[in-house]
């Protein structure tokens, strides 16, 4: 392309456009759906019967664009393809929404797009729709994208934030915290004697394992803004039970507790993208533990602590000193522009 940054002709409608969708999306994105150019990707639904469809929708605005471990691109494959895989949901196809501040440079862009093409294939699903929108220079903040996605979910699983039942099991997949604290020390130009990377991850291939167990799952989700504490309290509120954990147990890597210690934070609210606790009946606990530290994404799972019939939509964390205090759900935002 003769451009080397976006103008708002690349937004027109016009042969700019044209070029921009062939020279960077379909390069990298192609596939017989989205190569055809309709106005609407086509499919027939080849799901047994007792199938049922997962649908989920997500927006990406985080700064920097490019931070260790990750991109816009990559968090916003694996934020939507999580989210599906959170309800026991297959992930099949994904829409990409691109919002571009004129001036962006081309080659920032075609990077991110890369970059979904290369998380899209590990993940196993495909952008089948997409759309682009340029807007003055001053209007957004380089680039903004959402995504949609679509998925199926197998007859017989049940999995959602309001099945958590007292005396399940609480597993998290692995150490927290690494996203949150990698945008932040990007963004404040601090470095560790240990590289702090995002934990930005597709999770549906961990999630595919835990349910080929056969074993029941009550409940799933990703603790991303608002950290585990947060996602703790969602759960806490929808399923009316109380979820006690223990400090000791939760995995949380040196570098981010020194970072969290610099900077007056709590790793238990720091955001994560990798990450997914699973509210499991404790006669099932061993073997999904088990199945979970197979897969690459969960080689440190651990249990975390358990859910109770008392203290009623509240958590409450067991400190390494053996006392209990109130667990709340994050007030504000620890860190605006996560995600």
């Amino acid at each position: 392309m003769s451009k080397e940054t976006i103008t708002l002709a690349h937004g027109s409608g016009g042969r700019l456009t044209h070029d921009l969708i062939r020279e960077v999306f379909l390069r990298h994105l192609a596939n017989p759906k989205l190569t055809a150019q309709d106005d609407a990707a086509v499919w027939a639904p080849t799901a047994p019967p007792g199938t049922r469809f997962a649908f989920s929708t997500d927006s990406y605005v985080v700064q920097p664009l490019f931070f260790p471990g990750g991109d816009i691109g990559k968090l916003a494959v694996c934020g939507t393809v999580n989210d599906l895989a959170m309800v026991g949901a297959q992930p099949l196809y994904l829409s990409a929404g691109f919002i571009l501040e004129e001036g962006l440079p081309l080659s920032d862009l075609e990077r991110v797009v890369a970059s979904m093409a290369q998380t899209a294939q590990r993940a196993g699903v495909e952008v089948i729709a997409g759309d682009t929108k340029v807007v003055d220079k001053g209007s957004a903040d380089r680039l903004f994208i959402n995504t949609a996605g679509v998925g199926t979910v197998a007859p017989g699983v049940d999995i959602s934030g309001a099945n958590a039942r007292p005396g399940d099991v609480v597993l998290l997949n692995g150490p927290i915290g690494m996203h949150g604290l990698a945008i932040m020390t990007q963004r404040e130009g601090l470095s560790f004697s240990s590289t702090l990377a995002s934990d930005c991850a597709p999770l549906n291939g961990l999630v595919a394992a835990m349910l080929a167990t056969g074993l029941p799952i009550h409940c799933l989700r990703d603790p991303t803004r608002g950290g585990l504490a947060t996602t703790l309290n969602e759960i806490a509120a929808q399923s009316h039970v109380g979820i006690e954990i223990d400090e000791a147990e939760v995995p949380v890597p040196e570098t981010v507790q020194a970072a969290c210690e610099l900077l007056g934070l709590d790793p238990l609210y720091a955001a994560n993208e990798g990450k997914l606790v699973a509210f499991v009946p404790p006669e099932a606990a061993p073997a999904l533990l088990e199945s979970m530290r197979r897969h690459p994404y969960g080689r440190e799972a651990a249990v975390i602590g358990s859910v109770t019939a008392d203290d009623k939509a509240r958590v409450v964390l067991r400190t390494r000193l053996g006392a209990r205090r109130a667990l709340s759900m994050l007030t504000g935002a620890q860190l605006p522009r996560i995600c």
